[in-house]
């Protein structure tokens, strides 16, 4: 397993989002990205979640929602990661990943573009 700091991951994290084209971020509304160590389950395969309502399935949506949230389980992509540049290529990967199925883009089509 890929050892760094908490605060550097998170600097990761924030990094791979400044990177992030501005017509995939700029739609990003009531959105929260959070890390966490691992999902509910404990498991190391997963290594990002949408925890939402996608754009595509929203009835009226206004003021007073809770917030969606994309998670990135940093214990999984550490372990999953032999260097920091395959890690920040995987924080990408996932990062994409879970906004994509925020705009109601789902696993299957992420299959056929390479996001999955």
């Amino acid at each position: 397993m890929l050892q760094i700091s908490d605060d550097e991951f998170e600097r990761l994290v924030v990094a791979e989002l400044d990177e992030l084209p501005d017509d995939m971020v700029d739609g990003l509304d009531n959105v929260v990205f959070v890390i966490e160590d691992r999902p509910e389950d404990g498991s190391l395969d997963t290594f990002g979640l949408y925890d939402g309502v996608a754009l595509t399935e929203r009835g009226q949506y206004g003021f007073g929602e809770v917030p969606d949230r994309i998670v990135l389980f940093r214990e999984p992509l550490l372990d999953a990661c032999e260097s920091l540049d395959e890690l920040q290529e995987e924080i990408h990967v996932t990062l994409v990943h879970e906004i994509a199925h925020f705009y109601g883009i789902g696993d299957d089509r992420l299959r056929d573009l390479g996001w999955a």
